[in-house]
């Protein structure tokens, strides 16, 4: 006979350890992951800060609910961040301090002199500046691991190589085909696959909501002089590169989003490249050599919202999954959510509307 559980979760990255906790002890929990290692993917690949500006306006409430959880918890350091723009881009700067300073985001506008202060060598041009002191790296690893223990200590069962192949309603729920050829029955099934959540509906018989992965591109440079180990993460206004120091070096992207299909991503030349160039155009920095490389995926709905809840044709279907690349910075929150809308219990720490699979019926 097949194992029967409550609830199986698809997907052990930040999205289903978190929301497994969050629910542990409240039943019989399975938290299923394809690979060998959970949070192989997106969550072992984050450029890893906290910044309430970062995913725009409506991700901000998310964003800073989740903060309290992940000071308190010590996951936090501090670094600040500096949104940047050309002489050209007075305007959109002062139209994004405004935006966030309306929704209680410290925002502080600053003019060449106080760029200059902030990032040694910065080259002609960049004139305008955003600084928003709260902005933190965020201790992935140890986040995720929190939660993969909190949930083992609430009875969570984790099973790696565990890759869901078909699911079937059954009277009940759900019976659960897996690659190595195990079955269980589960009353509610979670979609918590990250770049893979379309193909677990499909696999579910569910009508998938156009949740696309995208790639994102990092590069670890070595330059000179190395940046100061204070120095704030800085981000273009026009979204075109963020860096910040790292491990005595740099951590680069040119803030692409490029489609892909769910897959184990690798970094593009081109896009190395590309983040190299704009780089360039910055800080006046020697470039000594590129010592790592990498890429994850990072995936939206079709509207750049998460989705938390169940599916509106499928009332045993939990969506939680579209979590971009915010889903770690606002994982205390969205576990939460998603905790108290998957067992019908529990304050919510902001509105959930929004975020509900129902907006696509």
């Amino acid at each position: 006979m097949s194992e029967h559980f409550d609830i199986a979760i698809v997907g052990a990255g930040i999205a289903g350890a978190s929301l497994a906790a969050g629910i542990a002890g409240q039943g019989r929990v399975v938290l299923l992951d394809a690979e060998d290692t959970p949070g192989y993917h997106s969550t072992g690949r984050s450029a890893a800060f906290w910044t309430e500006s970062y995913g725009g306006p409506q991700i901000q409430p998310l964003t800073a609910a989740s903060g309290p959880f992940l000071r308190q918890g010590g996951f936090l350091r501090q670094r600040g961040a500096l949104t940047v723009g050309r002489d050209e881009q007075a305007e959109d700067v002062a139209r994004f301090a405004a935006e966030f300073s309306a929704l209680g985001v410290a925002v502080q506008r600053l003019d060449r002199a106080g760029l200059e202060a902030l990032v040694p060598g910065l080259c002609p041009g960049w004139s305008h500046g955003a600084y928003e002191p709260s902005c933190a790296d965020i201790d992935v690893a140890a986040l995720h691991q929190h939660y993969l223990s909190e949930a083992k200590r609430g009875g969570v069962e984790l099973r790696t190589r565990a890759r869901l192949v078909s699911a079937s309603r059954n009277a009940t729920g759900w019976s659960v085909e897996l690659a190595s050829g195990e079955r269980l029955t589960c009353d509610a099934l979670v979609n918590a696959a990250g770049a893979w959540a379309d193909e677990v509906a499909l696999a579910a018989g569910v009508r998938p909501l156009g949740i696309t992965p995208y790639r994102r591109t990092i590069a670890q440079l070595a330059v000179v002089p190395a940046p100061p180990t204070d120095m704030p993460l800085v981000l273009d206004v026009a979204e075109k590169f963020y860096f910040k120091p790292e491990a005595g070096g740099v951590w680069l992207s040119p803030h692409d989003e490029t489609q892909s299909p769910p897959c184990d991503a690798a970094p593009e030349e081109i896009d190395v490249a590309l983040a190299i160039e704009r780089f360039g155009h910055v800080v006046d920095w020697k470039i000594e050599r590129v010592t790592h490389r990498w890429a994850g995926l990072r995936s939206f709905a079709p509207d750049r919202l998460p989705v938390y809840g169940f599916d509106p044709a499928e009332p045993r279907f939990f969506w939680f999954a579209g979590q971009g690349g915010f889903g770690i910075q606002t994982a205390p929150a969205a576990a939460t959510i998603g905790a108290a809308l998957l067992t019908g219990g529990g304050q919510m720490p902001v509105n959930p509307q929004p975020f509900s699979p129902n907006r696509f019926a």
